[in-house]
């Protein structure tokens, strides 16, 4: 369920899950205050609350879930085996060993320990649980490998949101610690870029490089000083460059960086191919 235009609030479910209440679509919300007003007026409607989940930071009355001693459901014992995440989990006095999963990044360990919260809760054996989380390989545009070789990795993901931008880079530097990196992104929409301007700058200057595209205006009309080269600007790195679409493909077999990674939600997903079959021919 998105929380886009409010249209989460029509559901009336017995169980759910919050992942997050991070300030986004302030074209819709306005601020940070009245988006978060809408997450709790959604979690109103779980009327057992042992059946509502979230992370241990959100503050909703939920079972909590996370990495810390306080949580119902804890993640403990997590290391890295052959590009997996392996860990237990200790679930209201009982324990889950030896768990693995193959989505990298923190922000989807909780995920899965979320998940997995929620179908324990709902009665499926442990086996069923780890079976199914050690299958999952993830959706289309998150963290998607295109590319994953020991010369070249090609990842793209839907990122439009500077939280979800620093979840990406954290996860690249937790897998690829000594390869150097370069991130694609197209802002998506105007009002979005204004609203998180700075937020976008920081988040994408950890980057070794970064190339920006222009800005997908989706449903929105252009609005005044609010362009990539403004964002631009605002990025600390000086590897850095605004390029057009038909650039894109060159500049990026221009750089030797080993792990590429290409973000955003709008007609940037459309690039994927075309970049994943030039940089086959260079490296693969």
């Amino acid at each position: 369920a998105d929380e886009f235009d409010r249209s989460f609030l029509r559901l009336y479910p017995d169980m759910a899950c919050v992942t997050s209440m991070d300030a986004d679509h302030l074209d819709i919300y306005g601020d940070k205050n009245h988006i978060e007003e809408s997450f709790i007026e959604f979690a109103d409607k779980i009327q057992d609350k042992t059946k509502l989940f979230a992370p241990t930071e959100l503050d909703l009355n939920a079972t909590k879930i996370g990495f810390s001693d306080s949580d119902v459901f804890k993640a403990e014992n997590i290391r890295i085996e052959n590009g997996a995440y392996v860990f237990d989990v200790k679930a209201k006095g009982e324990f889950i060993k030896d768990i693995r999963f193959h989505l990298p990044g923190k922000h989807n360990l909780s995920n899965a320990l979320m998940a997995l919260s929620m179908a324990k809760s709902y009665g499926v054996s442990d086996e069923n649980i780890k079976s199914a989380l050690e299958s999952f390989r993830g959706i289309q545009r998150r963290f998607s490998y295109q590319i994953k070789t020991d010369n070249l990795v090609f990842i793209d993901d839907y990122a439009h949101h500077p939280t979800e931008i620093n979840a990406v880079y954290n996860a690249v530097k937790e897998l690829y610690p000594n390869k150097k990196n370069i991130a694609i992104f197209q802002p998506h929409l105007f009002s979005r870029t204004r609203d998180f301007l700075d937020g976008f700058a920081e988040s994408l200057s950890q980057f070794d490089e970064v190339i920006l595209l222009d800005i997908y205006p989706a449903r929105e009309l252009p609005i005044e000083g609010i362009t990539s080269e403004l964002l631009l600007s605002k990025i600390t790195n000086r590897n850095k460059k605004l390029v057009t679409k038909t650039e894109l493909n060159d500049t990026v077999l221009n750089s030797d960086a080993q792990v590429v990674v290409i973000v955003g939600a709008g007609d940037i997903g459309e690039m994927v191919t075309p970049l994943k079959k030039v940089l086959e021919e260079k490296y693969v």
